[in-house]
Parts: structure tokens; sequence; C-alpha cells
């Protein structure tokens, strides 16, 4: 009997992360069906390079709030564009330096307050954003940036970043980016 429950339970068990590998494929290929472009860039690539919070990188956090994005407005059913959400996302950290690491021109110690400007210009540079794309990337660090989101898109891409930041920093999602400065001392 008892023995029957544990196979249940597995079984159980096996049936959820099914679920949850089916729906990550399903949200890494609308990611790559919409951004393909940014995914292929040289700096998207760099921001390996930059640890964002704990040992997570920054290209790493920017897919996790993209797919986090995603689920989220599927979840609560929020209609919105999912092209703009899903690169709004990708680009909102796009700041392309280490925050932690302060260096002559810029100590970083009000990296919170100014770095999404950093990450509009940037991305500006490079990319033809439209104007919901350019509120995700500008206003993801409410409430410390002083205006809030003004459009949906906007605040979901916010949320799903405060929720990765905070799994990341209390290290309950864990990244490669200690191997990676391990890896640069050699």
């Amino acid at each position: 009997m008892e023995r029957r429950a544990l196979r249940k339970r597995t079984e159980r068990q096996a049936r959820r992360w099914q679920k949850k590998l089916e729906r990550f494929r399903r949200e890494e290929r609308q990611i790559r069906a919409e951004a393909s472009d940014i995914l292929e860039s040289h700096n998207f690539k760099r921001m390996k390079e930059y640890i964002q919070h704990g040992d997570v990188t920054v290209n790493a956090h920017v897919l996790s709030v993209a797919r986090c994005s995603i689920a989220l407005s599927e979840y609560l059913h929020i209609r919105c564009s999912r092209r703009e959400l899903i690169r709004g996302a990708l680009l909102h950290d796009y700041f392309l330096y280490d925050w932690h690491i302060p260096d002559e021109e810029n100590p970083h110690k009000l990296h919170g307050f100014y770095h999404p400007g950093t990450a509009l210009r940037n991305a500006s540079r490079e990319y033809r954003l439209t104007v919901r794309e350019a509120d995700i990337i500008r206003r993801h660090m409410w409430p410390l940036t002083v205006v809030p989101p003004g459009c949906r898109e906007a605040w979901i891409v916010t949320a799903a970043d405060k929720w990765c930041s905070l799994l990341e920093t209390l290290y309950i999602y864990r990244g490669h980016g200690r191997v990676l400065a391990r890896l640069k001392n050699y």
C-alpha cells in the first residue's frame, strides 16, 4: 500500500515537471519568435559577463523576466502586445556594465535610479523601439523612478522584474555567474 502511494506521488510529480517543461519550451519559442534579433546581438550576448543579483548574470535575469512576464500575462488573462512585452523585458536592463564594480567615471552607487535611462539609451542606439518598449525600459524600476509605468506591458514587466530579482537575491533561483567569475580569474 505504502509503495503504491509513493509511486503515485512520483507520477504526479513527473506530470508536474512535464507540464513545467512544456510551458518553459513554449515561452522560449515565443521569445525566439519575437526577439531573435535581440538574442543574437553581440551586446545582448555580452550581458552574460555581468552579474545582476546573487550569482545570476544579467542575460539570465532578463530571460527569466521575459518568461515570467509571459506567464504572468497568461495567468492573469491580461491582453497585451506579446511582442512588445517580450522585447521590453529583454531590454529592460540593457545597461552593459557590471554595476558591482565601481569605475572612475561612475561609482554606480545610485544604479537603481539611473540604469533605466542608460538601458534606454543603449537600446535606442541599436533597436527601433516602440513607445511601449521605451516605457517598459524607462519605468521598470518604479517606485524608484518617480513616474509609474504607463501601459499594461510595463506593469507586467515591472512586477516580473521584482519577483525574479527577489528569487535571485535570496538565492532561491541560482545562476552560473560565480562559475564565470572564477573562470575569469584563471
